[in-house]
């Protein structure tokens, strides 16, 4: 366990390096493991060695910053995190979507790198809790490439496991039965490309939104395809939607393996096409972590009060 001081020269700059409702506080204790607390002008941390020392060097850079602005933003406490771990700052790595009024960037250096990953592998498996961009990101990283001239097409695929025999059942045409399954995908979608060039889009087939059912006997080229759900496919399923794979095109599997709605005796297309890809080249895993989550502060803390067990007191056993 080691401990470490560090001098504050006003007593604002604690307000400014905790941040609103000590938002940066928790997120630099959370990165690095580390316990802070405030007294007499002073920061305390304390925890791993080499934990002590990157937090350390964190609230030095950010000190540095609070003392020049007068405040710290959240990208300010994002991109000071990246650069003492050595990872992409996420701040610097805008997406170009159509939407000029749009800007998209990635929140963190999880994300940061998953970004980097999108646009440097022809396939890559994007792995993680709600929340943490998985999708969002990789629509648009398409959205870039089809502005760009990279891609010809965007195609958004999405299993619909909990219709099975049952999407008949349901009231209105083909795609009335299906557009629930494919709704997180329009939105994302909608938030990057204006709606009447959606229609335009989507009318030319340049970009396309389908269930993965409809996948069979494709040959995807100059495309930029994205599977969501991605847990909730069988390993028949999974081989057959990443044999789509045409000339110049690119994939992105997205899913979180924790949230499988499958049978009991099936096993997730994800979790057999990981265990048989990985180490391949051209082929990219990013694990994004409960630290990634940008929605509501709550999802954060639900997720990770869905990880830690429960004691037989019924309350939660802590693993942090």
């Amino acid at each position: 366990m080691t401990e470490a001081t560090i001098m504050l020269s006003e007593p604002q700059l604690a307000l400014s390096l905790f941040g609103a409702q000590d938002q940066h506080l928790k997120q630099i204790r959370d990165t690095f493991n580390v316990a802070v607390s405030h007294r007499d002008g002073k920061l305390y941390l304390s925890g791993e060695d080499g934990s002590v020392a990157k937090a350390t060097e964190a609230f030095e850079q950010l000190k540095q910053l609070a003392e020049r602005q007068g405040s710290l933003g959240d990208d300010d406490v994002i991109n000071a995190l990246a650069a003492v771990n050595g990872e992409p700052a996420p701040g610097k790595t805008a997406i170009d979507v159509i939407n000029a009024g749009k800007r998209v960037a990635p929140k963190t250096a999880g994300q940061a790198r998953y970004v980097e990953a999108l646009r440097k592998n022809d396939l890559v498996f994007a792995l993680g809790p709600a929340g943490t961009g998985k999708t969002y990101l990789a629509v648009a990283v398409a959205v870039e490439a089809l502005k760009q001239h990279l891609m010809r097409r965007i195609v958004l695929v999405r299993p619909a496991v909990e219709a099975g025999e049952s999407l008949g059942f349901l009231p209105g045409d083909l795609q009335a039965k299906i557009n629930p399954y494919l709704r997180p995908l329009l939105d994302a979608l909608h938030e990057m490309v204006d709606y009447d060039q959606i229609q335009r889009y989507t009318e030319k087939d340049v970009i396309e939104v389908v269930p993965l059912a409809y996948m069979r006997g494709r040959t995807l080229n100059d495309a930029f395809i994205i599977l969501d759900e991605a847990q909730n496919t069988t390993a028949s399923q999974m081989k057959m939607f990443l044999t789509r794979m045409g000339t110049n095109s690119k994939i992105v599997v997205a899913g979180d393996t924790t949230q499988v709605d499958l049978a009991p005796n099936q096993r997730s297309g994800l979790t057999d096409a990981l265990m048989r890809l990985r180490g391949i080249d051209g082929v990219s895993v990013v694990e994004l972590s409960r630290k990634d989550i940008v929605r509501h502060r709550l999802v954060r803390e639900i997720v990770r009060a869905y990880d830690e067990p429960i004691r037989k007191d019924g309350k939660r056993k802590s693993t942090r």
